[in-house]
């Protein structure tokens, strides 16, 4: 496993696709939820925590929430006593960048459920993680070690659009599900796909 791991690693670092060491303490964060109050990873510590970055303007984006799959994702988290945080890094002024009245609308007209939706605007939390699309997705373990990043699922690339991606391989759950399961998750990096996250500058 450590091999496979090492190949993988090198792979996606010859592909310039930069990472967080699998198994290392996950970079704790601070920021703020749409309705103003301050949220940090750690305070998640002993829980399972789901990190989901978006940006509604996405059409990457938009397809996983109007077929659900970004929701259900959502609820079998949620049923497992998972803490999902949605992060917007979109700075002010570019694709996604909301205030936090949109961003509640956004949440109650999509159906989604989310633990907080949080404002990253200056892109803090979003450089600490690397994220590069909207979606890239972070699943943490109790003791706050990442465990998984990388793609929603595998329905990425040519045809996308096109994809029923209720039928996708959806690595987030199957994360999920592993790790309840004592197992240790079996394709722990992935390539994210979707909209280049909206950083300032």
């Amino acid at each position: 496993m450590k091999n496979f791991l090492i190949t993988i690693l090198f792979i996606f670092a010859q592909a310039g696709f930069a990472f967080i060491q699998i198994d290392t303490d996950a970079p704790n964060f601070e920021l703020t939820d749409t309705y103003g109050n301050k949220v940090s990873l750690k305070s998640f510590k002993g829980k399972k925590v789901v990190l989901e970055w978006t940006n509604h303007g996405c059409p990457f984006v938009a397809k996983h929430y109007k077929t659900n799959n970004m929701q259900s994702t959502q609820e079998l988290a949620k049923s497992e006593d998972v803490v999902w945080l949605s992060i917007i890094s979109s700075a002010p002024g570019t694709q996604g960048y909301v205030t936090k009245e949109e961003a509640n609308k956004l949440t109650t007209t999509r159906g989604a459920s989310p633990a907080h939706v949080l404002l990253d605007p200056t892109g803090k939390a979003g450089i600490l993680y690397n994220a590069k699309t909207t979606p890239h997705m972070y699943v943490i373990n109790e003791e706050g070690l990442l465990k998984y990043q990388g793609a929603i699922d595998d329905a990425g690339g040519r045809g996308f659009m096109f994809k029923d991606l209720l039928e996708a391989n959806n690595y987030v759950k199957k994360a999920i599900k592993e790790l309840n399961q004592g197992k240790r998750v079996s394709d722990p990096i992935t390539k994210p796909y979707g909209c280049s996250v909206k950083y300032a500058g």
